[in-house]
């Protein structure tokens, strides 16, 4: 009970931080957490991030079913479950429509450019999943290639969806995906951009394995293929 505590306090603090940053609008978004094999803790529908209560989250099994919790679940829950199914080493996930993100995969562009090393080195880039209708399963159909390889992914035409190994992670890597995005908007603006090359990304994966151990295997195939190889 007490993880359950500690992770219901953490959605409801990092569903108050999305509303307060502007990374969702009126009752957008949603967050959940993994307790157990058997139990997802997950945003109910409905209901704004920014007033959000912990009576208000919902309790669901691995196929979505409502087991505790008096509201309904979010209608994007199949999104979340999809990803937990195929990627064990996560516990939280965050879907938002953070505003400058939102409006490259509005515009079909993805953060793929090697342009920040902290980008590069946390998260690798950033795919564009074509569109999805929300709640249906086009959306986990469009997503399903990506969740292996990458831990965030730009939606066309609706958001962004971040995971991690905590609500925490999970929320900074949203946090990530919006001030880079920020960021390869200036560049658009000031009509030129300047990718790191494949030796100094090599130099990133070093340092990264030097100062946080292995690189996880979710971010090499990420690495290699970002590596723009027109610098050799």
């Amino acid at each position: 009970m007490s993880g359950e505590r500690t992770y219901t306090g953490e959605i409801v603090r990092y569903g108050r931080m999305l509303h307060d940053r502007g990374f969702v609008a009126a009752m957008d978004g949603n967050l959940s957490a993994r307790l157990d094999e058997k139990r997802i803790l997950v945003t109910p529908t409905c209901v704004s991030k920014g007033r959000m209560r912990s009576s208000d989250l919902v309790i669901v099994d691995q196929q979505g079913q409502r087991i505790a919790g008096r509201r309904n679940v979010t209608s994007e829950i199949a999104m979340h479950l999809l990803i937990y199914r195929m990627r064990p080493d996560v516990r939280a996930i965050v879907h938002a429509h953070p505003p400058t993100a939102t409006g490259f995969a509005a515009a079909g562009m993805a953060l793929t450019e090697p342009l920040v090393c902290e980008v590069v080195m946390g998260l690798g880039c950033i795919p564009l999943a074509r569109y999805g209708t929300p709640g249906t399963s086009e959306l986990g159909q469009t997503l399903e290639p990506y969740i292996p390889n990458y831990d965030a992914i730009l939606m066309s035409n609706h958001g962004v969806v971040t995971y991690g190994d905590t609500v925490e992670h999970a929320y900074m890597k949203m946090e990530t995906v919006e001030h880079f995005a920020q960021i390869a908007l200036v560049t658009h603006l000031l009509g030129k951009q300047q990718p790191l090359s494949g030796v100094e990304i090599e130099k990133l994966i070093s340092a990264r394995t030097k100062y946080f151990g292995k690189m996880p295997a979710s971010l090499m195939p990420v690495l290699i293929t970002s590596s723009p190889e027109k610098a050799s």
